[in-house]
């Protein structure tokens, strides 16, 4: 299992719902954070929680259907100096439930795939050479494992897109110290999920980061957070490795 103490992770959506829980989590291993939500004061109360853990940590803002902030965020993340070794892409955007799919509108696709595409794409792209500088680097992309679903097309089309990109550029770094990997949440009782899901959010820990504990050199896969439930993160370190790479 990789020991994580004193690095620095970025999580996008950490002001609530599972992002709030993967800061939780990732503070108690003594991780440091750089917490991401639209707006930066949203993430207030979970500075406070993370910093009683005894992480350094502070919190960025970025609205990710507009890319020219995100660039400004990791911009200014650069200029904090801030070494990014762990991304956990949490934040996404559920468009619509289309009852009448064959009216899907196009903009349910293009604000999805801005969101649950685009954006935490152009955040690997930005932190990747740094990470390859360093020798290091774990980034957990959020999937989803809706099927067959017509209704939610634009939000499942996005993720769908999400997960080849991420496996088709963790065949890069294959065999090497970054690794590239995928968390399926579950359907959870999140803002996103609505109150109706079966799981309760704080279930999806420690699936949804188990991808940044990983020391395989492995990449491409995609961990159902589900299947982790309950487990210590060792177990959880030992069953995700022992899940096979697609290359």
């Amino acid at each position: 299992m990789t020991e994580l103490k004193g690095r620095w992770a970025l999580i996008t959506g950490a002001s609530r719902g599972i992002g709030r829980f993967a800061a939780l989590f990732m503070a108690e291993q003594g991780v440091n954070l750089v917490l991401h939500s639209r707006n930066a004061e949203h993430c207030k109360a979970v500075l406070d929680e993370v910093r009683a853990l005894g992480a350094e940590a502070y919190s960025v803002q970025a609205e990710l259907s507009d890319l020219s902030q995100v660039e400004a965020m990791c911009a200014e993340i650069d200029r904090k100096g801030t070494p990014i070794d762990i991304i956990l892409n949490n934040a996404g955007l559920q468009i619509a439930y289309r009852s009448e799919y064959l009216k899907t509108p196009a903009e349910d696709y293009e604000i999805s795939f801005r969101i649950n595409t685009t954006a935490p794409m152009m955040i690997c792209y930005h932190f990747l050479p740094s990470m390859e500088k360093r020798g290091f680097g774990r980034i957990v992309n959020t999937t989803s494992g809706i099927d067959l679903d017509p209704q939610q097309a634009g939000y499942s089309a996005s993720k769908a897109a999400l997960d080849k990109v991420t496996k088709d550029l963790g065949s890069k770094y294959q065999g090497t110290d970054i690794t590239l990997n995928l968390a399926d949440p579950g359907w959870c009782r999140t803002d996103l999920g609505g109150p109706q899901a079966p799981n309760a959010p704080e279930s999806a820990i420690p699936g949804v980061v188990v991808g940044a504990f990983v020391s395989d050199k492995k990449s491409g896969r995609i961990f159902s957070a589900q299947s982790f439930a309950g487990m210590s993160l060792e177990e959880a370190v030992a069953k995700a490795e022992s899940q096979a790479s697609p290359y």
